[in-house]
């Protein structure tokens, strides 16, 4: 990565700082948790939700909603984020228990499972722009979370991240569809995929009807 001018530096500094405006409304609470999910819209693969708690002084930058930032700038969050939580899990639901339940069921199935391997309690979650049922603790939807809140856009890039190495290892599965790199999502050459090969065992057959018919 470049190196920043100081005025630069200060400038991401400032950005970071507005993020924490949620953090910093429930400073009183010990522990506050941002959750996030990846992989809600594709027609092939797993919904995945991260789940970080971040310490009160963490400072992370360029720390931004995964879907602003490049593979290669999320990939160097990623580990950072890793170094310096206080706790983070992911949890994964696959295709197979998204056709049984639907999307948005799994979605909040994954976030309880990324909260369930946490280490460490949170007495706050902030989440992005849900409500997840059966959680006890106080919870804060905020509406585009992932770009105002420092925690959720930490969640969001563990659970991008972890998808996408997920979608690359299954590409080497099923090399005809070139899942590592669309990461599942409907773009002309997998639904072209989908038409020539028929569905493999990672595709949600909920999603895929209207492209292949009878060949589910």
């Amino acid at each position: 990565m470049k190196k920043l001018t100081e005025e630069k530096l200060q400038e991401e500094r400032n950005r970071l700082e507005k993020m924490k405006e949620f953090e910093y409304k429930y400073e009183d609470h010990i522990l506050v948790c941002g959750i996030d999910e990846a992989g809600r819209g594709p027609l092939a693969g797993p919904v995945v939700a991260g789940a970080v708690i971040l310490p009160r002084d963490c400072e992370i930058l360029f720390l931004n909603d995964s879907k602003k930032l490049s593979e290669k700038r999320r990939e160097v969050l990623f580990e950072e984020i890793m170094e310096k939580a206080t706790a983070f899990a992911v949890g994964v639901v696959g295709a197979d228990k998204i056709d049984e339940i639907n999307i948005l069921q799994a979605t909040y199935e994954a976030m309880r499972l990324a909260i369930g391997k946490l280490e460490a309690e949170p007495e706050v979650f902030l989440n992005d722009a849900v409500t997840i049922p059966g959680i006890a603790s106080s919870q804060v939807p905020i509406i585009k979370g992932d770009s105002k809140s420092v925690s959720i856009a930490a969640a969001s890039i563990m659970a991008k991240v972890t998808r996408d190495h997920m979608m690359e290892e299954y590409d080497k599965l099923f090399p005809e569809y070139g899942f590592a790199k669309h990461k599942g999502y409907g773009t002309a050459a997998h639904i072209q995929a989908l038409k020539e090969f028929g569905p493999c065992p990672i595709h949600r057959r909920s999603f895929i009807k209207n492209f292949v018919g009878g060949r589910i």
